[in-house]
Parts: C-alpha cells; structure tokens; sequence
C-alpha cells in the first residue's frame, strides 16, 4: 500500500485503518524491508566497495538486531554515505496526523504528544486528516563540534511561558532535531566532540527514549535509530566519550580503507566517470589510474604523515580530477582528442594535496608539505612501474631508450612532440599497459612519460628540470 501513487493514498485515519496499514517502530519497519529484500537477493548497499566481506555483513547484523549504531573510523571511509543510505530500508512512505500544530510526525495509532492523542481521541477517524511523509526526508544529521542541548534535544520557549503555558508542561517546549525525527533516522558526526551535557541527554535517549529538558521529566515515547560516526584516535581517548552512552550503543561497525590497490580504483572509477565526458573527452591509461591509488596508500603508510589522522579517499579524487583537468588543459590548447593525462600533470597535485595530509611533527625532521608529497609521488611511480617490470621485462618495457636518447617532457607538450622522438614501440607498450600507445599520440606520450618516470625511479636514467620542464637522459 505504501508503494502507490500519492493520489491513491488514504487522507483519513479511517481510510488508513481500512488499508490494513499497520504500525510499526521505525527499527521494526527498517529490519522488515531489510529481510524482504535480502531473500529476494537486492543489492543491499550499491556502490560501496571493497566491504563486502568486513563492514556490510556487520551493518546487516546490527539492523537485524534493531541496534543503535556507531560507525568508527578514519575520515574518508564512506561512514556518512552508508548512513545516509540506511533510509532505502525505510517504507517508500509513512503516514502521520496532518495538523499544524504538532511539532512531529505523529503516528495515528500510536500519538505521543498530549495533542496528538486529543486528536485521536476527539475527532471522528472519518474527519482526522492523514499525510504521507516520503523516506529521503526521515534522515537528519549533525556535526558534533558546536552543537548544544538545545539544538538536538529542546529548550523551553520564553514566547510560550510568556502566553501563560507552564514551564513544567509539554506545550512550553521548543523540540530540538532528535525529537523532530521521532519515526525516522538521526546521525550525530564526530562523536567525541559532543559536549558532555549533550552526551547525557543522547544517553536518557538511548536509555529510556524519552526526553528531559531542564529537569522536567517530560515523557515522549521517542521512535527513532541513532547513529553516530567517529574516529578511533579520539573515540578511544579517556574522557571523550561518556562510558554510559558507549554503553548503550548497540553495534561499532569498524570501518578501513580499501585492503586492495584494485577496490580503490574501483571507487575511483565510479566517483570520476562522469568528469571524463565533455566536448573534450579524456583516456586514462590504467597505469595511470594505479599511480594515483598507489599515491595515497604510500600516503598512509608514510612514517612522515599523520596515521592517527587518516588519508581521505577523497584525496585519491580530488587528486584524480586534478590530473584530469590539466590532461583537459592541454588536448584543448593543443587540439588533441582524446586528452590523455601523463606523469607531468601529477606536478599539479600540489593545489588538491596540500592541507590534506596532517604531517606527524615527530617524523618530518623538519620536512614540508610539498616535500612529503614529492617522497610519496615518487614511491608510488616506482611501486607501480616495478609490478609492470615483474611481470614483462625490465627490457622490453625500456627497449626503446637503450641508445642514448634525451627526451624533454612537459605537462604542455604536444603529444606529436613525443611522436617525433619515438617513431615506432615495442609491441609489448600495447600489451603490458593495456593501451594503443603504438597508433595514438597521446596515449604514446602518456606510455613515455611513464617508463621514464620508472626508469629514473630504478636508477637506470638520469633527470633534470630547467624552467619547468623535465629532460630525461639515458
């Protein structure tokens, strides 16, 4: 029934009570629609890669459950997105007494306001008017620093005690997020930064489901699943989080970042497939794709960074897209198609890395920023060359160099320019990149640019950089 068209939808309590709807908590109804679409084999959580056999199962268990959630993790880890996606076990709709004056969406058979269960209890289910609240709209969330009692449990309205409502009645309060959402889905961010006094209310939430404001013991029968996202480093800090509210959190999902080079492209591919279309369309070499994965694994386990703090995977993409741009730059000024983007357009990753990556102080030795991302550049080109160089040959994969050739490279030049040097290639470029680096220029210059890079990496050629430009000399 709550698939149909609003039109077909019943506007009266009376109507709905002949529908055969029926009520349910908000954990019943989201555990219902799991079940119903796990047997019928649905993909549960589309496009989060890499957790299928880690976090999604433990996510399933805890909805199972009817738990409270907390996902803990480092930043980057799809915690808000899988949050976020929880309402798709949701009813497509949900009714609730259509009146003005209610500050939530009341359930018709289960009011929990003084004025909702007057609205039951007086009107004819014939006259009592129903409306239908869609699920996108039944999640709301929250970043912890800043947020006061208030602003997600409630206060007492002056303007209402000045009207002659006593402060110890229901109808002085000013509801706040959590109660709001009562039959929906609230997400605290940033757990550990909540202020204690916050903190004990969400615990009297979680506790008795019910909400007290300045002491007035103000029962609501308050219907709603919360979850809260944090890091490990401060989550586990003592002092930071009540042991009360730890202690009533149902399930910690444990979040982490890809454990595969190959699930981090993945996610890669999915975010960026839309940026590579346009009146210049962009080829990105697969090789291509790896360095800048590999950039940010080498990022994580860099003693110069940060661990505690993480490596987003947001700086994979903003990196990506970074490389995209000036490989787009370039085909356009120089009338390419496709664009095809090459080791020289990583010198611009400085613009989307920097104020990404926290630096450990006691590891730098004085090193900065750019410093730590040239080291981490350049452990990615070598770790990535080294696996093509495993599997087809050191030889074949740098036949063409063996000569004595000096070849200048730039993230502005032509791709033709890299053509005149190397008239033919070593059929092995088209079958160890996976690329046609024999027919098109700038697919070719992309193919150079990267076993230079891997040649200078492994100490087989020598590199030097004059006015912006990169020469190469074997």
């Amino acid at each position: 029934m709550n698939h149909l068209a609003t039109d077909d939808r019943p506007t009266t309590l009376k109507e709905l009570r002949e529908s055969g709807w029926k009520s349910k908590t908000v954990k019943h109804e989201i555990r219902d629609n799991f079940l119903r679409m796990l047997a019928a084999g649905d993909e549960l959580f589309p496009g989060i890669v890499g957790y299928d056999d880690t976090v999604i199962p433990e996510i399933n268990l805890a909805l199972l459950a009817g738990h409270d959630m907390l996902f803990l993790g480092e930043k980057g880890q799809a915690k808000s997105r899988i949050m976020r996606m929880l309402t798709r076990f949701l009813d497509p709709w949900l009714p609730y007494i259509d009146h003005p004056e209610l500050a939530v969406h009341e359930d018709p058979e289960r009011p929990i306001t003084s004025l909702g269960r007057r609205l039951v209890a007086h009107h004819d289910p014939e006259d009592l008017r129903i409306a239908w609240w869609h699920r996108n709209d039944r999640y709301t969330e929250r970043l912890s620093p800043g947020t006061k009692f208030a602003d997600i449990i409630g206060e007492i309205d002056p303007a209402k005690l000045t009207g002659g409502v006593s402060m110890s009645a229901e109808e002085a309060l000013s509801l706040g997020l959590i109660p709001r959402m009562h039959r929906g889905i609230f997400a605290m961010n940033e757990l550990p930064e909540l202020d204690d006094l916050v903190q004990v209310g969400l615990f009297n939430i979680l506790e008795e489901r019910d909400v007290q404001i300045r002491g007035y013991p103000i029962r609501f029968d308050v219907d709603v699943m919360i979850l809260f996202s944090a890091n490990p480093s401060t989550y586990n800090r003592s002092g930071k989080v009540i042991p009360q509210l730890k202690d009533r959190i149902g399930s910690i999902i444990q979040t982490h970042y890809p454990t595969e080079r190959d699930a981090g492209i993945e996610i890669l591919q999915q975010e960026t497939a839309e940026h590579l279309d346009g009146p210049y369309p962009v080829t990105v070499p697969y090789f291509m794709y790896e360095i800048i994965e590999e950039i940010t694994i080498q990022a994580r386990r860099s003693r110069y960074v940060d661990q505690a703090s993480g490596v987003s995977a947001r700086f994979s993409l903003a990196n990506f897209r970074t490389m995209v741009a000036a490989a787009r730059q370039r085909a356009v000024v120089q009338d390419e198609k496709p664009a095809v983007p090459r080791i020289s357009d990583l010198g611009h990753l400085y613009s989307s890395s920097l104020g990404k990556l926290e630096l450990d102080m006691m590891g730098t030795h004085q090193m900065s920023e750019r410093q730590v991302l040239d080291a981490v550049i350049a452990d990615a080109i070598k770790t990535v060359f080294g696996k093509y160089v495993e599997e087809h040959g050191l030889g074949e994969i740098a036949e063409i160099f063996r000569r004595g050739v000096r070849v200048e490279v730039g993230d502005m030049l032509p791709s033709r320019a890299y053509a005149e040097r190397l008239q033919n290639v070593p059929p092995v470029w088209d079958k160890a990149f996976e690329v046609n680096a024999s027919e098109n220029e700038a697919v070719r210059a992309s193919c150079v640019e990267f076993v230079l890079a891997g040649l200078y990496s492994m100490d087989k050629i020598s590199r030097a950089t004059q006015h912006g430009k990169i020469h190469y000399e074997v």
